[in-house]
């Protein structure tokens, strides 16, 4: 039977920053690491069905993981961008308050400075005119390191350099049970092929779950798990509406955060084609459909007159829609990334990654280098 030193289930961007973050550490760098995919290829699901921005980390509670690993994720986002010369661009964001807002506005400069962002400045109506003639507001915040990426190159490329340095990708491969053993895992697994389903079975020492929406689906399959430490999965959907034509604004247009930053409104981004969208909403749902509610659209033609009034509906038309792997409710406080060892769960080996959303993208090489450091720190132990 063979035997891995690592496995990691889900290629998506994480588990794809994670599998290149651990080929070129020191401890790994002779390791056999596996990394498995159940969907056809990798990153086909939360993670090339969001809005490709590159945040500042402006608004996640302070000392949360979310907080610290955007803005240290941010830095090596953009130095790995640069260095292999991938599509991308430092357009900056502007978030816009219109007058009952602006106390709001400066709590979130507040949030960001306690956050290490500090190079927020703040706009008032007349400089939001000259920056973004069609935007109406009283005040913004303009944040300059923000950006916009290419996130199927960028994950490519994160693919090719793994793969690389001798990481084996498999897709269309289901971890349907991991069992404890001594000193290892049994993990057992389903390969669909042209002609059918094979069962494949094999032993790794170390067993990571960044299956994302799949995350505590795979958790529960996992022996010897307790139920407890698997946070209650919430699936939150976003519809994105494309805007036909050239776009307005040269920065990205964001208003105000929805209460507990369930979402961030519907903001208007531009991807690297210089494609004008609109979104997301936020809707709590019960299954991963993936269909756009074209009724919607009178709903996010009000939400954006407030800050593009002269916007034209029948430019508007449905484009995708993604769904968060949320563990909070719409009630509840806004949540954090949980990265859990056995110092959580007690289970020698295995990290769990759940509720990998925004800002999880712009994290990505940073969260690979905290599991690593978890990864570490267990092994000493």
């Amino acid at each position: 039977m063979d035997k891995f030193d690592v496995c990691i289930a889900g290629a998506g961007v994480v588990g794809l920053a994670i599998a290149y973050q651990l080929s070129k550490s020191a401890r790994y760098a002779n390791a056999s690491i596996v990394l498995l995919e159940r969907e056809p290829s990798f990153g086909q699901i939360t993670s090339s069905r969001n809005s490709e921005v590159i945040h500042a980390g402006i608004y996640y509670a302070t000392d949360s993981l979310k907080a610290n690993l955007c803005v240290a994720g941010k830095k090596l986002l953009y130095d790995h961008l640069q260095k292999f010369e991938l599509p991308h661009r430092k357009l900056g964001k502007l978030i816009v308050a219109q007058k009952t807002e602006e106390e709001a506005l400066e709590a979130v400069k507040e949030k960001a400075h306690e956050n290490g962002v500090t190079d927020l400045c703040w706009i008032d109506t007349h400089q939001l005119r000259k920056l973004e003639p069609e935007v109406r507001g009283h005040a913004a915040l303009l944040s300059p390191s923000t950006g916009i990426i290419d996130s199927h190159s960028y994950m490519q490329n994160l693919l090719n350099l793994a793969e690389s340095q001798g990481v084996i990708f498999a897709s269309r491969s289901e971890v349907i049970a991991v069992h404890q053993e001594p000193k290892s895992f049994l993990i057992n697994t389903v390969l669909t092929h042209t002609h059918g389903l094979e069962p494949y079975d094999f032993h790794c020492t170390e067993f990571i779950n960044c299956a994302g929406l799949n995350a505590q689906e795979l958790a529960l399959k996992t022996e010897g798990m307790n139920p407890k430490y698997v946070p209650r999965l919430h699936l939150c959907k976003g519809d994105y509406f494309s805007y036909s034509g050239g776009s307005p604004f040269s920065h990205l247009i964001y208003p105000m955060p929805e209460a507990n930053h369930i979402g961030l409104g519907i903001h208007s981004t531009i991807d690297i084609a210089g494609q004008l969208r609109f979104g997301p909403d936020t809707e709590f749902v019960d299954n991963q459909s993936y269909a756009i509610d074209v009724g919607k659209s009178n709903r996010f033609v009000n939400s954006i007159k407030r800050y593009f009034p002269t916007v034209d509906p029948a430019k508007l038309h449905p484009s995708y829609a993604g769904i968060r792997p949320k563990i909070v409710g719409p009630e509840d406080d806004a949540g954090d990334f949980q990265i859990q060892d056995s110092s959580i769960h007690g289970i020698k080996g295995l990290v769990q990654l759940f509720g990998m959303e925004s800002p999880a993208l712009t994290a990505s090489l940073a969260i690979g280098e905290y599991v690593i450091d978890q990864m570490n720190r267990e092994a000493r132990r």
